[in-house]
């Protein structure tokens, strides 16, 4: 009787230090907002990528406040692994040359996004491709097995956090 609860926390413990790494919450593009850039204009992009990674933390935020129910809405789920699906198709985008704070921009997008070019864009990829099969395992309706993609899914997010983006919370 004690392991299902165990388990359960066990679970949420770990999805919330995954989306943690995931969401971007509490991180920012500072040169979407204005806060610093070059003289001139801040590039339109900037704020596309800014608010694209928001709405994957906050799309990624409700599948584990799904997963978090007794009864998850699994519709719910899908959908919004679709949503970041089709987010992390764009991120690639998102980091053209001179937008790196190399260029004077206040952001948390790290030089080596530039300097590894096909690693970020395989690193991109393997959000793509872990939310697609989040799309896949929810429409099964079994709760371990989307939480276990879920997982995977926000260990994506992280592996290119840990490459490619500032850690501000030193």
């Amino acid at each position: 009787m004690l392991r299902k609860p165990v388990s359960r926390f066990v679970l949420v413990a770990a999805m919330a230090g995954v989306l943690a790494a995931c969401s971007g919450e509490g991180a920012s593009d500072a040169a979407a907002s204005g806060d610093a850039a070059p003289a001139g204009e801040v590039p339109p992009v900037l704020k596309e990528r800014h608010d694209n990674f928001e709405a994957i933390g906050d799309a990624f935020k409700a599948v584990r406040g799904e997963l978090e129910k007794d009864t998850p809405d699994f519709t719910l789920i899908s959908a919004k692994a679709s949503d970041i699906n089709t987010r992390a198709g764009k991120i690639a985008d998102h980091f053209p040359a001179g937008t790196s704070v190399e260029d004077g921009y206040d952001t948390e997008a790290l030089p080596s996004i530039w300097k590894k070019p096909e690693e970020f864009k395989a690193s991109a990829q393997k959000l793509v491709d872990e939310s697609a099969k989040l799309v896949t395992v929810a429409g099964g309706g079994d709760k371990a097995a989307t939480g276990a993609q879920a997982m995977a899914m926000g260990g994506a997010c992280k592996g290119c956090h840990d490459q490619f983006r500032l850690d501000d919370k030193k």
